[in-house]
């Protein structure tokens, strides 16, 4: 199962916004993935309630995984978008 470490660059950490948007874009990847931190638990990506219970801060590293046809385009589109420091 691919796996991507990504250190979250936006501002907010993935609350509020950002956390709906990136749960957008997960949910429209043509495969299934999960986020977590380290020692956490993984959670649906495309699941508000579970990625907001991350916690997850600026600065803070995460742990995407997909797998299946499309994965790693799955991976590099949530990477891309953790990465991105603009407002969201």
């Amino acid at each position: 199962m691919p796996e991507r470490r990504v250190t979250v660059a936006i501002a907010e950490g993935l609350h509020a916004r950002p956390a709906a948007l990136f749960v957008k874009l997960a949910g429209e990847q043509p495969v299934a993935v999960t986020v977590r931190k380290d020692g956490g638990d993984p959670v649906a990506a495309n699941s508000i309630l579970g990625v907001m219970t991350l916690g997850a801060a600026a600065g803070d590293e995460v742990v995407l995984s997909a797998d299946g046809d499309g994965a790693e385009v799955a991976l590099d589109a949530l990477e891309k978008y953790l990465q991105t420091p603009e407002e969201h």
